[in-house]
């Protein structure tokens, strides 16, 4: 037959889920896309050049 957890142990057992619950989401959170390189301001330049022809079309 089961014996039963003791109250200790069952609040024991919910803080190192949540522990492990935390740890799980910062590591996802850190583990995003890299970011993009910088093209600078040529690439800036022709994506507006790109919409006013779009607008003008």
């Amino acid at each position: 037959m089961l014996e039963r957890t003791s109250t200790t142990e069952r609040y024991a057992r919910g803080v190192i889920a949540a522990v492990v619950a935390v740890l799980a989401l910062v590591l996802a959170a850190n583990a995003g896309p890299a970011r993009a390189a910088d093209h600078g301001p040529s690439r800036q330049a022709e994506q507006v050049r790109q919409v006013g022809d779009l607008q003008r079309s």
